[in-house]
C-alpha cells in the first residue's frame, strides 16, 4: 500500500515558477515594440500579464492545491456546462467579442476571457469523473466510445464555429489521452485518429485559410509575404539566434516584422535572442514538467487522480509541443500559445489551476 504524504511536489511547483519567471522575462522584451506602438507603453504586456495573469493565477494555484482533489469530481459536470453556455455566449452580441474575424472572447465590463482555456481544464475534470463512473464500461461501444464522441463532437462543433482549430486539436488529444488511460480498446482509439483525420481534412477542404496555411508548410517558400509570411519570419528569427542569441533585448524581428511576438510566436523570439541555448533550456522545463505530472499519475490513490493527472499534463506539455513545433515550420501553424510564457491571462490562470489540483494530487500519495 502506497504511504502518503502531505507535502506537494516540489520539484514540479518550482518548475512552473521558473517556467513564469522565464516566461516574464521573455514577455517584457518581445513586447516592447508592440506595446509601444498599441499602448504608448513599452511594457504594456508585461505588466498586464502580471497583474491579470500570474499574480491572480499564483493565489489561485495556492489555494487550490490545499483543495481536495475530489472536490472537484463533484462539481465537474455543472462546471462543464457552465463552461458549454460561455462558449455559446461568444457568439452573442454585446457580451461575445470579434476580434479580426474570431469569436472567441466573452467581454465583462473591462475584462474578457477566453471561455475555450477554461475548456481545456474543465473537460479534464469532466471525463475523468465520468469515466470513472464508467468503471468497465467506459471501453464498452454503446456505452463508452458512442458517448464519448457525443462529447467531443459536441464541443468540436462550438470550437470550430469561433473558429479556433488549434485548441480543438489540443482537447481532442487531451481527451484522447484520458480515455486511453480509463482502458479504452485499441481499435475504438484507431476508429477515432480515422474519423478526426476525415473531419480535418474536411475542415481544411471547405475552409481556403486553412488549405493555404497546410500549403504553406509543404512549401514555406510560397507567397512569402503573404500567407506565408509568418513562419518565413519566425524562421528567419530563429536562425539568427544560432547558439547563443543576438543577445536579451537585442531582437529585431520584434520590431514590427514577426506577427505576434507576444502570443504564438514568442518562441520565435526566444530563439532568435538566447539563442540555441535558451531554447533548449525552456524545453527542459517542460521535460521536467511532463515527467513530474505522469510520475504524479502513475502514483495517484484512485482512478479519478490518475485521469485527471495524466489530462492536466498532456494539455501543458502537448500545447507547448503544438507551439514549438508550429512556430519552427516543423507542423502547420495553429495559433496555439506557449504555457506560461505567452501573452495571454485567461491561459495562464487556467493552467495554474490545473497545477493546484496536480499539486493536490500529489500530496496524496508517497513514492514521488
Amino acid at each position: 500500500m502506497k504511504s502518503c504524504k502531505n507535502k506537494s511536489d516540489q520539484i514540479l511547483s518550482t518548475t512552473v515558477f521558473a517556467l513564469i519567471v522565464f516566461g516574464l522575462v521573455m514577455l517584457s522584451s518581445a513586447g516592447v515594440a508592440i506595446s509601444q506602438s498599441r499602448f504608448g507603453d513599452p511594457y504594456y504586456f508585461f505588466k498586464h500579464q502580471l497583474f491579470f495573469g500570474v499574480i491572480p493565477g499564483l493565489i489561485l494555484m495556492y489555494v487550490v492545491q490545499k483543495v481536495d482533489y475530489h472536490f472537484w469530481r463533484k462539481i465537474a459536470f455543472p462546471l462543464f456546462v457552465l463552461n458549454l453556455i460561455f462558449l455559446i455566449l461568444v457568439f452573442i452580441p454585446g457580451v461575445g467579442l470579434n476580434f479580426q474575424g474570431a469569436s472567441r472572447w466573452i467581454k465583462l465590463g473591462p475584462f474578457s476571457f477566453q471561455p475555450s482555456e477554461m475548456l481545456k481544464l474543465s473537460i479534464i475534470l469532466y471525463l475523468a469523473a465520468w469515466l470513472e463512473s464508467k468503471r468497465e464500461k467506459g471501453a464498452d461501444f454503446f456505452e463508452g466510445f458512442l458517448p464519448f464522441l457525443a462529447i467531443i463532437g459536441a464541443i468540436g462543433f462550438l470550437i470550430i464555429k469561433q473558429p479556433d482549430m488549434g485548441t480543438l486539436g489540443a482537447i481532442v488529444v487531451v481527451a484522447m489521452a484520458i480515455y486511453f488511460m480509463s482502458g479504452a480498446q485499441w481499435r475504438h482509439l484507431a476508429a477515432m485518429l480515422g474519423l478526426g483525420g476525415l473531419v480535418f481534412l474536411l475542415l481544411v477542404k471547405f475552409e481556403p485559410y486553412r488549405m493555404s496555411r497546410l500549403l504553406v508548410f509543404l512549401h514555406p517558400e510560397t507567397d512569402p509575404r503573404g500567407i506565408g509570411y509568418q513562419i518565413n519570419q519566425a524562421i528567419l528569427a530563429i536562425g539568427s539566434g544560432g547558439i547563443f542569441g543576438v543577445g536579451l533585448g537585442q531582437s529585431r524581428q520584434k520590431f514590427n516584422y514577426l506577427p505576434e511576438p507576444v502570443g504564438d510566436s514568442i518562441f520565435a523570439i526566444i530563439a532568435e535572442e538566447i539563442g540555441l541555448v535558451g531554447a533548449a533550456a525552456l524545453v527542459i522545463l517542460f521535460v521536467f514538467f511532463a515527467m513530474r505530472g505522469f510520475k504524479i499519475a502513475m502514483n495517484a490513490p484512485d482512478v479519478f487522480g490518475k485521469l485527471v493527472a495524466v489530462g492536466v499534463t498532456s494539455w501543458i506539455i502537448f500545447q507547448a509541443l503544438m507551439n514549438i513545433s508550429a512556430i519552427s515550420g516543423i507542423v502547420p501553424l495553429t495559433g496555439v500559445t506557449l504555457p506560461f510564457v505567452s501573452y495571454g491571462g485567461t491561459s495562464l490562470v487556467f493552467s495554474m489551476v490545473g497545477v493546484g489540483i496536480l499539486l493536490n494530487i500529489s500530496k496524496k500519495c508517497g513514492r514521488i
